[in-house]
């Protein structure tokens, strides 16, 4: 079983607070010790040998970054925080520059993927390499909306328009339509080939950008408002808009977007089944189990401390075949879920390369 993440903040990681994805998520713990107990931190979850273990074969890591109005607790501000457009660019390239190094040294598993031949290279191999198809989460560091094709030549091949709000979109927590920008930006997009994410896009911008955009859409890392309500899930009616496009919804091991009010101290954690209950309900609503992956945003902002019962590191994303089973998908169906479909679009959506 291949499993495809579609979600892993791994350069924000690094930069922002020296977590390096070659190491071991346990020997991470095991070194921060009570700097896990930070918030937007916890105990540390992703690590390749995790990766390995688990059978992860592709994961969409992220140029993830904050204003620094945002505060986030990191212990490299400089790296992973901004204020204005140049500052963001600046930090969007250390974390794609970060994954290129990354993919370029022979002693690591790593491998770009910037097209199809590129997919089929990393399927292909004997020694299972862990592919990287890299995903700007917020649009910020794309300077102004004509540099989408640089951006596309750079590596990037998927890009969400907002995290909270941005320079281009309303966003989580901070509703709103697309700026000006942002309704140049989104055919911008379309035209250079990029894929667009919508997690964390504002419902007003969500259905905008919808408007503008030819191309199948995604959302890297979304549960529905259903199973979770708020701005940061999505509608019965944005799920159905996105997989009527042909678009994939990977849904996120995090408890508190499966518990309506779970918070992490004083409420027990979620079990597993409630991953299994995000999903069949996107499949449900879009009329179609190939809607559905996985976009896990492990350390993400959370820890093994707020991810659902069983679920300990990533190494453990296998263990959703189960709950999955339980609520009547078929081994094709959750082999599906678990990967193939995200390769599938891929497959479908990314250039052909030689």
């Amino acid at each position: 079983m291949i499993i495809v993440d579609g979600h892993l903040d791994l350069g924000f990681n690094y930069l922002g607070v020296g977590r390096d994805p070659r190491d071991s998520a346990l020997l991470i713990r095991e070194r921060e010790g009570d700097l896990a107990k930070q918030p937007f931190r916890g105990q540390c979850m992703v690590g390749l040998p995790e990766m390995q273990r688990g059978g992860v074969r592709i994961v969409f890591p992220t140029l993830f970054l904050a204003r620094k109005r945002d505060n986030l607790p990191v212990d490299r501000p400089a790296s992973v925080t901004y204020e204005t457009a140049e500052e963001a660019e600046r930090c969007g390239r250390m974390q794609l520059e970060f994954y290129q190094r990354l993919a370029d040294d022979e002693k690591n598993p790593f491998r770009m993927i910037g097209t199809r031949a590129d997919l089929e290279s990393v399927l292909a191999a004997e020694e299972p390499p862990i592919g990287f198809v890299p995903l700007m989460e917020g649009a910020d560091p794309i300077v102004v909306p004509e540099d989408a094709p640089v951006w596309f030549e750079r590596g990037i091949r998927i890009v969400g328009l907002a995290w909270r709000s941005t320079r281009y979109s309303g966003g989580t927590s901070e509703p709103g339509p697309l700026t000006e920008a942002g309704r140049a930006l989104v055919p911008a997009l379309d035209r250079a080939g990029i894929i667009l994410d919508l997690s964390h896009a504002a419902e007003e911008s969500f259905f905008e950008a919808l408007d503008l955009y030819e191309r199948p859409p995604i959302a890297s890392h979304s549960n529905p408002r259903k199973i979770c309500p708020g701005d940061r899930q999505l509608s019965d009616e944005m799920i159905r808009r996105i997989a009527a496009r042909g678009g994939v919804i990977g849904s996120v091991p995090f408890n508190w977007m499966l518990q309506e009010g779970w918070k992490e101290s004083g409420c027990p954690a979620v079990p597993l089944s409630r991953v299994a209950e995000a999903i069949h309900h996107v499949t449900q609503v879009a009329g179609t189990h190939h809607a559905a992956a996985i976009g896990s945003d492990l350390d993400g902002g959370f820890g093994a401390e707020s991810a659902p019962e069983g679920l300990d590191t990533i190494a453990d994303l296998p263990r959703l075949a189960e709950v999955l089973a339980d609520v009547s998908f078929t081994d094709e169906q959750i082999f599906d879920i678990l990967g193939r479909n995200w390769i599938r679009f891929l497959k479908e959506n990314l250039p052909a390369g030689r």
